[in-house]
């Protein structure tokens, strides 16, 4: 790190980030939705908000993206108020998309923020600024060639993504994506990355006819085999739970060794996980549909809808009827149906 930059933003942190997208016309949409929703699914999650984020344009219009669709930026573009993290979208043709006064602004912004990232073409943004000299970088494979011709002073490298102090570069959507799962896990552990990449059931490439997991591994699947071996164990049983000596004895480990995996990459022993993994998908049944208590305790492995009850109001704050109805503002329950869900709670 240079004497001038702010500490990395790529650490565990549980604070806020302020995040800005500068998004520009001709980017695309795949682009803007691997850089956005992933930081919105970790807000979900976490139930708070953990990115900050918002989307301006150069002039406070909606960027239309290549498939056509607009993009509602809500502001325009502000060095003042650039925030934590400066990140700026950019495709094929928006090499030349900022005039001198824009790449000035856009400079000054990148200067008062703790990192600044360039997706796709947005790293030509960031080398006509001055800001990627003497650093690596890459983009788009289709543009590396001409990229390393047009600044030679750039270590060029054919990256899915590239962070370099603080200056960040990725490749296009997928890589994107990858980029924001590696911001959430450094500042927030990898489980919580691990259940952001399974809510797009992320994954690396299957035949269309291969089943969805629960959790989507992705390019997190490099740690040991026997760590993905163990969690995919856990996935495939849900509603009938395994012991973790079984899990172990499955994926040819001794329980300690098991526990040390867990606890040296997702920084949880084998048994919380488990009940949070469980947890979560009880969650997605609570939320998106409209089966009874019992029935989702069941299928989540509890042995009864008062155990399921207290095991998820102490992970979520509330119990579950009470997010259901939130979620879905629905009326106060009767007197009766208070006391049942108080029976279940005190049980």
């Amino acid at each position: 790190m240079m004497k001038t930059e702010k500490p990395s933003i790529f650490r565990a942190d549980p604070a806020s980030l302020k995040v800005t997208f500068l998004v520009l016309s001709g980017c695309s949409l795949m682009c803007v939705a691997s850089a956005i929703d992933p930081l919105r699914a970790a807000n979900r999650i976490c139930g708070r908000t953990v990115f900050d984020w918002k989307i301006v344009s150069l002039d406070g219009k909606s960027p239309a993206t290549t498939s056509g669709l607009p993009i509602a930026a809500t502001e325009r573009f502000d060095p003042a108020t650039a925030g934590d993290f400066l990140i700026i979208i950019g495709g094929f043709g928006s090499r030349s998309a900022l005039s001198p006064t824009d790449l000035a602004a856009f400079k000054r912004g990148a200067g008062g923020a703790r990192a600044v990232a360039g997706i796709e073409a947005g790293t030509w943004v960031l080398a006509q600024a001055g800001l990627l000299d003497g650093r690596s970088a890459t983009t788009h494979w289709e543009d590396l060639e001409d990229f390393a011709t047009a600044f030679p002073d750039i270590d060029v490298r054919p990256d899915r993504y590239v962070i370099d102090g603080k200056t960040v570069t990725a490749g296009g959507a997928s890589p994107g994506f990858d980029l924001m799962l590696h911001l959430i896990a450094t500042r927030l552990g990898m489980a919580v990355a691990l259940d952001v990449a399974s809510v797009f059931v992320y994954d690396q490439a299957h035949a269309p006819s291969d089943a969805q997991p629960l959790v989507s591994l992705g390019r997190l699947d490099i740690y040991d085999r026997r760590l993905v071996g163990a969690i995919r164990l856990m996935e495939s049983h849900i509603d009938r739970p395994l012991t973790v000596r079984s899990i172990a004895r499955r994926v040819n480990v001794a329980p300690r060794t098991l526990e040390l995996l867990f606890g040296q990459a997702i920084g949880e022993s084998p048994g919380a996980y488990y009940l949070r993994l469980r947890l979560n998908a009880a969650r997605r049944l609570v939320l998106d549909t409209s089966e009874k208590m019992a029935d989702i305790a069941a299928r989540t492995g509890f042995s009864s809808p008062a155990s399921f009850s207290r095991a998820f109001a102490r992970a979520f704050s509330m119990p579950p009827l009470a997010i259901r109805r939130k979620a879905r503002k629905a009326p106060e329950p009767t007197p009766t149906e208070e006391l049942v869900v108080e029976q279940i709670d005190l049980a």
